[in-house]
């Protein structure tokens, strides 16, 4: 069943950040430039850093995202999301299983899991999933080798699961317009955003596509 904590949440315009992509001169000033332009959730992604530097990142951009009330979810790493009191994680297939993760944060924190598969999609929703992150819809230059999940498996999610879908891989303003007939609860961006050279501007443009549905 879909939580109140669920239905209070606008996942629409979901900004994935990426560092190697960005446009704006620090991370922080590109997630604030994208909130913005309308970005609704932040999940910060670093990949490649220390864990002393990405707790250093994550309190810069917790500062921002706190300022303007946009939720703040930390990828994979539970450990850097409790100290800084991030509002949740998201953790993909092979990162701590999402029963282990919901009982580390607790029943009050987001949890998002990643699913490219019918299987597990329901899985995670057994597992205390809040929402799911679907795909890659497309293959993309942030992980080109991810999985393709195809339209007629995201139509199969939507009709098997409760919970709010986040649609993600290859999301930009001239894919977005494919996907406004379905019922998913919002779009991730990576680097339609991150790479754009007025981040502010490209946010809008797609919240504005995100309108129209």
């Amino acid at each position: 069943m879909i939580t109140n904590k669920n239905q209070s949440l606008d996942y629409s315009v979901y900004l994935v950040t990426d560092r190697d992509l960005m446009s704006a001169p620090t991370l922080p000033q590109a997630v604030e430039q994208s909130i913005l332009g309308g970005c609704t959730m932040v999940q910060l992604r670093e990949k490649h850093c220390s864990s002393l530097e990405f707790y250093k990142i994550a309190q810069e951009v917790k500062t921002i995202t706190d300022r303007y009330h946009a939720p703040l979810l930390i990828n994979d790493r539970v450990d850097i999301a409790l100290a800084i009191d991030a509002d949740g994680v998201h953790v993909g297939q092979k990162d701590l299983p999402a029963t282990k993760v919901r009982e580390i944060i607790g029943p009050d924190k987001i949890l998002g899991v990643s699913a490219s598969t019918l299987d597990e999609a329901i899985q995670a929703e057994k597992d205390g999933a809040d929402y799911l992150g679907v795909g890659a819809m497309f293959t993309n230059q942030t992980k080109p080798d991810a999985r393709v999940t195809t339209m007629a498996t995201l139509e199969e999610i939507l009709n098997a699961v409760s919970i709010p879908i986040v649609i993600i891989g290859g999301i930009n303003q001239e894919t977005l317009p494919q996907f406004l007939h379905l019922p998913i609860a919002g779009a991730a961006i990576v680097s339609a955003i991150m790479a754009a050279k007025d981040i502010t501007k490209a946010t809008q443009e797609i919240k504005s596509i995100w309108l129209t549905k």
